[in-house]
């Protein structure tokens, strides 16, 4: 079998790309955004936030949890999420790199 193009990056490249292509989404942004602001585990309120499906929803907090962005622990019948640290700071970094950059080198820019 031959290898997949994901094998030719880095462990970090391949791990940054999932976590930016989980952002990559309003609805998954906006489920952040109210993470944020209410900053604490919700349970079943999100989908009252969102003009979107139950199940809808649940895919994209799915995804979201699936990248490592959130976090979601069981209690009773319900999954309580909230954000998960880990994942924002690998983002933060790739940032803060980037900025970095640009800020040393903005009159090298063409």
């Amino acid at each position: 079998m031959g290898i997949t193009k994901s094998d030719c990056f880095t462990e970090q490249q391949n791990e940054l790309s999932v976590l930016t292509k989980a952002l990559g989404h309003p609805a998954r942004i906006a489920i952040i955004e109210y993470l944020l602001k209410v900053d604490s585990c919700i349970c079943g309120d999100i989908v009252n936030e969102l003009p979107l499906a139950q199940p809808t929803v649940s895919q994209h907090l799915k995804e979201l949890k699936n990248a490592g962005l959130i976090k979601g622990n069981i209690e009773g019948t319900s999954i309580c999420y909230c954000i998960n640290e880990t994942g924002f700071e690998k983002i933060k970094s790739f940032f803060q790199l980037v900025s970095n950059h640009l800020e040393k080198n903005k009159k090298e820019c063409c």
